[in-house]
């Protein structure tokens, strides 16, 4: 019987890299795996991808395929009389495991093994800080209720351990399946141990049996200087505790970062607007200026205008992390007067026939003139 070529039924090329195959097959598994395929003819095409996944995925096998095609098999035993290769033996469980998370295999059952170690999991808390806090690092004490480690029995649950009869002490029971493809083996969670692969004596009264127990604990924290809102700050291992003697998990710290009544904040770099009188403005003046980093004196030059910038280097956020210094940038805004005196009022008509030699104006009375036409 003529048998379809292994890599179109994967879709791959025959030159495809072994991760290029196994991805394949994962993503057609999890399409026709009779468990939660509703096609008609999900189960023969499952058994297809299963044959040619184990061919192609052994070196040696695919070697011979790509020499001899499926004449390299002819005379298997076990293929439901088909010929070509014979899958008696090849466990699957594995990548069945990282498709479905050890839920499925083929034939169903679960294949995972809950006595390997694992990791605790993951925390993640918001932590408030203000705008100073956030630019200059701090110290926080932080209160945290985590699942942390029994320490009456060490995180193992009991005392007295003994390895399983049933799996000796692997948490799982390996069956067979035979099928006109041959024989497939698949891996379940054994039933007597729920999959731990041991068993105690005397269950721990503290957590009882968990291994685990609910921790109220306050950890102290040195936050760097330079964090911004959104940023998140990882500490390795002060997450909850593993299960089966795994590592803990990771406690991240997210910060939000309270607004400053005068200082805007771009990246490292401070802005302040600094209101200043129109004569300022006009004869220019020596002004004193609150940087983070302490009051400097900043000349402003004569003639400057409502919304100039200037540029202090060096003044803006000295960030621990990226091991940059930002700068700081000043906002002139120029106050107008509501109410004048009439001598104040005297003056400034007096400077209506000032020549401000401003091509601006000059530009602008042209266009008037020209549109008055």
């Amino acid at each position: 019987m003529n048998k379809k070529d292994y890599y179109e039924t994967l879709g791959v090329s025959k030159d495809a890299s072994d991760a290029e195959i196994k991805s394949a097959f994962r993503k057609l598994a999890k399409q026709y795996h009779p468990d939660v395929s509703k096609e008609k003819n999900a189960e023969a095409k499952f058994k297809e991808i299963q044959e040619a996944y184990a061919v192609l995925s052994d070196e040696q096998k695919r070697r011979q395929y790509d020499q001899f095609g499926h004449a390299a098999f002819d005379g298997a035993q076990g293929a439901g009389g088909f010929g070509g290769f014979d899958a008696s033996g090849f466990d699957f469980g594995d990548i069945f495991d990282s498709i479905f998370g050890g839920g499925f295999g083929f034939g169903g059952g679960n294949a995972r093994n809950t006595n390997r170690p694992r990791s605790g999991n993951d925390r993640l808390i918001r932590i408030r800080l203000t705008f100073e806090e956030a630019i200059y690092g701090c110290e926080k004490d932080i209160k945290l209720e985590i699942n942390d480690k029994c320490d009456e029995c060490d995180g193992k649950g009991g005392f007295g351990e003994e390895t399983c009869s049933s799996c000796h002490g692997s948490g799982t029971v390996t069956t067979e399946q035979r099928t006109m493809f041959g024989t497939f083996m698949s891996k379940t969670t054994c039933s007597k141990c729920n999959g731990l692969g041991k068993s105690f004596k005397k269950s721990c009264s503290n957590c009882h049996g968990n291994g685990r127990v609910i921790s109220n604990k306050t950890i102290t924290v040195n936050i760097p200087s330079g964090v911004d809102n959104g940023n998140r700050l990882r500490l390795s291992g002060k997450g909850e505790a593993g299960i089966n003697g795994g590592p803990n998990g990771d406690l991240y710290l997210e910060f939000v970062v309270e607004d400053h009544d005068f200082y805007e904040r771009d990246g490292d770099d401070i802005y302040l607007t600094v209101p200043i009188t129109i004569t300022e403005a006009v004869l220019g003046c020596k002004k004193e200026i609150p940087t983070i980093h302490g009051n400097i004196k900043l000349s402003i030059p004569a003639g400057s205008n409502n919304g100039d910038k200037q540029r202090i280097k060096g003044k803006g956020i000295d960030n621990e992390s990226s091991r940059r210094k930002g700068d700081m940038y000043i906002i002139l805004d120029v106050r107008i007067p509501k109410k004048l005196s009439r001598e104040q009022k005297k003056l400034f008509e007096s400077l209506e026939d000032t020549d401000l030699n401003d091509s601006n104006i000059e530009k602008f009375e042209k266009f008037t003139n020209k549109n008055d036409r």
